[in-house]
C-alpha cells in the first residue's frame, strides 16, 4: 500500500521517509523526512537514536553490476549496524556494511565509506568521515546538567 501523494509505502515512523525492505529498528528511534533507509542488505538501527532528515542509508550496491555491463550479475549487499543513542545530522550518508558505535553523532553532511567501523562515543564528520574526537565526557557532562534542571 502507498500514499497517493507521494508513492511511498507507508511506515511507523515518518509518512515521508522511505524504508525499504525490514529494517530491525528499536525502540524510541525518530526518523526525519526525506529520509532513504534501505534494509536489503540487513540493516539494524538500534534503539532511542534520531537520524534527521534527509539521511540516506544504503546497504546495497550495484556498481560492479552497471560497470560490467551486467556481466556482474549481483547486487553486493553488506550489513550495516548502528547501535543505541546514535545522532545522525541531515544529508549525511551511511552506505553498506558500516558499524557505528553506540552514543556517536555522524554530522550533518558526512559520508561514511563502505564497511568503515565508528567505536563507540565518536563524533564523526567529513566527505570522507574521520573521527574528530571522543565525546564520552562530553555526554557525562551533559547528563548532569540534564539532571541538575
Amino acid at each position: 500500500m502507498t500514499s497517493p501523494e507521494h508513492g511511498i509505502p507507508p511506515n511507523k515512523y515518518n509518512p515521508h521517509a522511505w524504508i525499504i525492505n525490514s529494517p530491525e529498528i528499536g525502540e524510541g528511534t525518530w526518523i526525519g523526512a526525506f529520509t532513504l533507509i534501505d534494509g536489503i542488505g540487513g540493516l539494524k538501527i538500534g534503539k532511542g537514536c534520531d537520524i534527521s532528515c534527509g539521511v540516506h542509508i544504503v546497504t546495497h550496491s550495484t556498481v560492479k553490476r552497471c560497470l560490467t555491463e551486467r556481466r556482474y550479475p549481483d547486487v553486493q549487499k553488506a550489513e550495516t549496524i548502528i547501535e543505541d543513542h546514535v545522532f545522525i545530522g541531515e544529508n549525511a550518508t551511511i552506505l553498506k556494511g558500516v558499524h557505528i558505535g553506540h552514543h556517536s553523532i555522524v554530522a550533518a553532511g558526512t559520508v561514511i565509506k563502505e564497511n568503515t567501523t565508528i567505536p563507540a562515543y565518536s563524533l564523526v564528520a567529513g566527505v570522507p568521515c574521520r573521527i574528530v574526537r571522543n565525546i564520552e565526557k562530553a555526554i557525562s557532562k551533559w547528563t548532569e546538567e540534564g539532571t541538575e534542571k
